[in-house]
C-alpha cells in the first residue's frame, strides 16, 4: 500500500493532481484507521496507463472512456485529425522562425504580409535595420530580407548598362506632355531614374525642372546626359525619398511621374503628393494596368504575386477622383514603348546568364520578359493626366 506522496514519487504527479484524478473516479484510495489515504498497486499501474493514453493526447475524460469500456475509434480518429492539424501548425511555425533566422525562403511570407499589412510591414522591415530605400526594394524585387543584398547586386548588375528601367518612349512622354492645359512652370519629377523623360521635360518646355531619385547612381548619370546636352542648368536633381519630399506646400504647377508611384503605392502617391500641387495643378502619373476584366491564368498569377494592387482603368480612375483629381486625358502606352525596354533587357539578361546561372534576380527578370511576350494587350501602362481639384 502507498500514502499519497508515495504515490505521487512514484508517478511523477503532484499530490494535487492525485486527489483530482480520485475525485474524476480514475483511482480510489480508501482511508484507514489512522487517517492516511492508501493506494495499492492496481492504483500504480492504472495511473501509468492513464499517462501512456495521454501521450496519445486524450483528455482525462476521454482516458477514462478507454479505461472502461472498449477504445472508442471514432474518438481516436477525431484526435488524430486534430494533432495532425497541430502537427502542420507546429511546423510552419518553425519553418518562419528558421527563415528569420537566415535558414529558410522568406519570400512566401513577405508576400502574405504585404497584402495584409504593407504599411506594418514596411515599418516593420526598417526596425530591422533597412533603409526605406532597401524597404521598398525588399517589397517589390528580392522579397526576402536574408537574400536582399545577393539579390540587389545582381539586379543593379543587369540594369547598370540599361538607360530605361521601365516601359517608355519619347515620343509618348511629349504626347502626355501635349495634353497640359497651360505650359508649366515649375516642375517635380518623381521618380526620374536617369532622366530619359527629364530630358523630353527640359526641351520641351521653359520650366524649372526638380528631378527627385533615391538611387545616387541614377542621378550621376542624370547629370551628365543633361550637361551633354546644355540642359543642366534648367534641371536641379534631388536624392530623396517620393514618400518624403523635401518640399514646400504648392511648390509645383505640374508634378511628373513616369512608372514610379507604385512603389509606394498610387492611392498613397495620389495623396501624399497632392500637397505639393498648386490649385488646379497638374499630375501625369502612369501605371500598369488591366485591359481586360478576364486576364490570363497565367498573367493574373504573375501579377498577383508581383504586383497585387494592379487595377483596371476605371478602378483607377475612380481612385483618383476619390483623391481630389479630375481627369483630363489618358491613353495606353505603344507597343513600342515596351520593346525599348524589354528588347535591350532581355539582350542583358542573355549576356549575364551564363555568369550568373543561379541568380534569383536574373530568373525573376527572365519570367517578367516571358509574360509581356506573351500576353501584353491583356495588360499595359497608361498615362493619366489629372488637374488637382480645389
Amino acid at each position: 500500500m502507498y500514502r499519497i506522496s508515495e504515490l505521487a514519487d512514484l508517478v511523477g504527479l503532484s499530490r494535487t493532481a492525485l486527489l483530482y484524478y480520485e475525485k474524476q473516479k480514475l483511482i480510489r484510495g480508501r482511508r484507514l484507521d489512522n487517517g492516511y489515504r492508501v493506494y495499492s498497486d492496481d492504483d500504480v499501474q492504472r495511473v501509468r496507463l492513464i499517462q501512456k493514453l495521454q501521450a496519445g493526447g486524450l483528455t482525462l475524460k476521454e482516458c477514462r472512456a478507454c479505461l472502461d469500456a472498449r477504445i472508442d475509434r471514432a474518438l481516436l480518429t477525431e484526435r488524430l485529425a486534430q494533432l495532425d492539424a497541430e502537427l502542420a501548425q507546429k511546423q510552419q511555425s518553425r519553418d518562419l522562425l528558421a527563415a528569420l533566422l537566415g535558414q529558410g525562403d522568406l519570400s512566401d511570407w513577405h508576400q502574405s504580409l504585404d497584402e495584409v499589412a504593407p504599411d506594418a510591414h514596411l515599418d516593420w522591415l526598417m526596425k530591422q535595420g533597412f533603409s526605406e530605400k532597401d524597404a521598398l526594394r525588399l517589397k517589390w524585387l528580392s522579397k526576402d530580407m536574408n537574400e536582399h543584398d545577393n539579390y540587389m547586386a545582381d539586379f543593379m548588375t543587369a540594369f547598370e548598362t540599361l538607360d530605361r528601367w521601365g516601359p517608355g518612349s519619347e515620343t509618348e512622354s511629349r504626347r502626355a506632355l501635349g495634353l497640359l492645359p497651360r505650359a508649366p512652370k515649375h516642375i517635380l519629377e518623381v521618380g526620374c531614374g536617369k532622366g530619359l523623360a527629364t530630358r523630353v521635360l527640359a526641351s520641351d518646355t521653359d520650366a524649372a525642372i526638380t528631378a527627385v531619385d533615391n538611387e545616387p547612381a541614377a542621378l550621376s548619370r542624370l547629370s551628365e546626359v543633361l550637361q551633354s546636352a546644355g540642359l543642366g542648368k534648367q534641371v536641379t536633381p534631388v536624392c530623396a525619398s517620393m514618400t518624403e519630399l523635401p518640399f514646400e506646400p504648392q511648390s509645383f504647377d505640374l508634378i511628373w511621374a513616369e512608372g514610379s508611384a507604385y512603389i509606394m503605392g498610387v492611392t498613397n502617391a495620389l495623396s501624399q503628393w497632392r500637397p505639393f500641387l498648386e490649385n488646379d495643378g497638374i499630375l501625369m502619373l502612369s501605371d500598369m494596368v488591366w485591359l481586360t476584366d478576364n486576364p490570363s491564368d497565367s498573367a493574373l498569377g504573375f501579377f498577383n504575386k508581383e504586383y497585387p494592387d494592379m487595377q483596371t482603368v476605371a478602378t483607377r480612375q475612380a481612385q483618383m477622383a476619390d483623391a481630389g483629381y479630375e481627369l483630363v486625358e489618358s491613353f495606353t502606352l505603344s507597343e513600342e514603348a515596351w520593346a525599348n525596354y524589354y528588347h535591350p533587357l532581355k539582350a542583358r539578361i542573355a549576356e549575364l546568364q551564363p555568369q550568373m546561372p543561379d541568380s534569383a534576380a536574373l530568373a525573376d527578370i527572365a519570367r517578367e520578359i516571358a509574360i509581356y511576350e506573351q500576353h501584353l494587350g491583356e495588360f499595359g501602362y497608361q498615362m493619366f493626366v489629372l488637374r488637382k481639384r480645389g
